[in-house]
């Protein structure tokens, strides 16, 4: 019998390393139907192969078995699901030793793992068959390049864990999924929704965006964060799923944090690209959504809408990109810019010259103030980073010929240790295999119980896509009174990585302010706001319905994070620099606050 009630769905992890305690403390604060947790990262599963390197029985998110020890016997006792991702590149693996760790516990789990997301053993066969395996971003052909790949992992959908759940599994572990699967397979098992359920999809598919992240939701990493009563340790968020598929964003009572429009907007935004948002089991439209703050830490989402899933799925690939080494010199003071280019040049001269390397990146670092109160405060950072296949040339001979120079250089120099041995990087290759190439597995107590192809199966049930309203602007704002304010002072931001992509999301807090902010705010702003993304391209969507606008900067993150020299390789300030940007605020939409700020 199909559930009629909400389905309570909580969130317990947004990341590997989360905060332990957030298991007990979500089982303990009130009543839950599923737990859920997101450890896998795009640079995760980099990080997980590394440990398998090490240690061949692992290669899973290890402090899941910590957080289980702590309530798995009462998550037993009421019924509650527990469904995460923390099976990374071993799910088997974790599915075994959390066995074992039951066993010690006296509890008997039925625990079930899934597969079919690992395809390293079958890139060649794909790209015999005519598999380009082209990058999303660049175009270019993995076939163009000669790589030996590490991992590669397709991100699977929710029906292997709506399989598992029917089977009566207790704790579904699930290898590399999509971070919404571990809430849309939950909904899907309890409400008995089918594969063509689009808009009851969607729904799950926004809700499981708003959890993965955990504290994101509840205010952690908020740009309006002094607005929070209580913003240190917050409680985690829970999704009340409703058999429609709409929502309420909610967490215990009594917790830390803050549950809002903003808090949940600032997460819609986070980490999308084009509205029309692609998963494995259904495109989820964002520019459709409604949003209503009930107060009380409760936000409600409703008519969202769903259409067809692309027939391509993603894969995740991962290969080492070679070796790398950073020259971080300080220059305090008067000059910064001459100092600079004659610190790159002596550099440069004493390491064979800047063709020496396949790869060099040079960053001027401008944290320095004129007639400074503090030695510190005087001083900017130079970085010069190599890169080459080779490990000896970005290694020891770059060390000594930079270590070389330390008394021929330009007025006050000093420098970081230069390490002589280099540090490898990798390089995340996003692409696409046609899904029904793949096939999900479900493994339950050790033994195979289900496997289905990942292609949808075609019921004939139309998919009519969603086309948002136009937005009708209520006034002409040039010419107006302005005052000269940074930008969020009325507007908020949330910017995060996709691959070798940024994208930023801002948002208003009235009607009036987005409709100023959606005239404003145009790509070439951005450009001029952002001067490191002038040269990039930047796709800009609009979400009147969130009061937002996304902007996705193609490439600014080079070739992912692992390979990324930019100090922030996962453009998670990118938002708050925009909002630091002062630009001409029209004075009708400022309070008296706001007014005695402006220039």
């Amino acid at each position: 019998m199909t559930r009629t009630s909400p389905l309570r769905v909580a969130n317990i992890s947004g990341y590997w390393g989360d905060r332990l305690g957030v298991a007990r403390e979500m089982v303990d604060g009130g009543p839950v139907d599923v737990l859920t947790g997101d450890y896998l990262a795009e640079l995760t599963m980099l990080l997980l192969y590394k440990t398998r390197q090490r240690r061949p029985d692992e290669g899973y998110a290890r402090t899941f078995l910590t957080q289980m020890e702590s309530v798995l016997g009462t998550c037993l006792d009421r019924g509650i699901k527990v469904v995460v991702n923390a099976g990374g590149l071993n799910p088997a693996g974790l599915a075994n030793d959390l066995g074992v760790l039951a066993e010690k516990l006296g509890l008997a789990p039925r625990i079930a793992h899934i597969e079919g997301d690992d395809v390293l053993d079958r890139l060649d066969t794909f790209m015999q068959s005519g598999i380009t395996l082209n990058n999303i971003d660049t175009g270019e052909s993995l076939t163009q390049r000669r790589v030996e790949p590490l991992t590669a992992n397709v991100y699977l959908g929710a029906w292997g864990i709506v399989d598992a759940l029917n089977a009566g599994a207790d704790v579904v572990i699930c290898p590399r999924v999509t971070d919404a699967s571990v809430v849309v397979g939950p909904a899907a098992w309890a409400f008995g929704w089918g594969a063509d359920e689009w808009d009851k999809l969607a729904g799950a598919v926004l809700a499981g965006h708003i959890l993965e992240c955990g504290a994101q939701a509840t205010g952690g990493n908020y740009a309006f964060f002094e607005e929070i009563e209580r913003p240190l340790h917050p409680g985690y968020p829970i999704a009340e799923i409703e058999p429609d598929g709409s929502f309420v964003v909610t967490k215990h009572p009594g917790t830390g944090g803050q549950v809002s429009l903003g808090t949940v907007t600032a997460q819609l935004l986070y980490e999308i690209d084009r509205p029309a948002y692609l998963n494995p089991d259904v495109t989820t439209h964002f520019d459709s959504v409604q949003i209503r703050d009930e107060g009380g830490d409760r936000v409600r989402l409703w008519g969202q809408r769903g259409s067809r899933p692309s027939d391509q799925l993603k894969v995740c690939i991962n290969f080492l990109g070679g070796y790398r080494n950073t020259y971080a010199c300080m220059l305090t003071g008067l000059d910064i810019e001459k100092k600079a280019t004659f610190a790159t040049e002596a550099v440069f001269a004493a390491v064979g010259g800047r063709e020496n390397f396949e790869d060099v990146d040079v960053r001027l670092i401008r944290s320095d103030h004129e007639d400074a109160a503090t030695n510190a405060e005087a001083t900017a950072r130079l970085l010069i980073t190599v890169k080459d296949h080779d490990a000896e040339k970005v290694g020891r001979r770059f060390a000594a010929g930079v270590n070389g120079i330390g008394l021929a250089l330009y007025p006050g120099s000093y420098n970081d240790v230069v390490a002589a041995q280099a540090s490898e990087f990798a390089v995340m290759w996003p692409t696409l295999i046609p899904a029904d190439l793949i096939t999900q597995r479900v493994v339950l107590a050790g033994e195979l119980i289900a496997q289905r192809n990942a292609a949808l199966v075609d019921t004939g049930v139309a998919s009519d896509g969603f086309s948002p309203p136009p937005w009708s602007a209520s006034r002409d704002w040039t010419g107006v009174d302005t005052t000269l304010l940074p930008l969020g002072e009325l507007m908020g931001a949330r910017s995060g990585d996709k691959g070798g992509n940024a994208n930023v999301g801002v948002w208003a807090r009235s009607e009036e302010s987005y409709d100023w902010l959606r005239q404003f705010l145009s790509v070439d702003k951005v450009r001029e706001l952002l001067p490191e993304t002038a040269e990039l391209v930047i796709d800009r969507y609009e979400l009147a319905n969130l009061r937002a606008l996304n902007f996705v900067v193609r490439g600014i993150l080079g070739q992912g994070v692992a390979a990324s020299t930019r100090p922030d390789a996962q453009a998670k300030s990118l938002g708050e620099y925009l909002r630091s940007r002062r630009v001409p605020v029209p004075t009708s939409l400022l309070g008296d606050d706001q007014l005695q700020k402006g220039a």
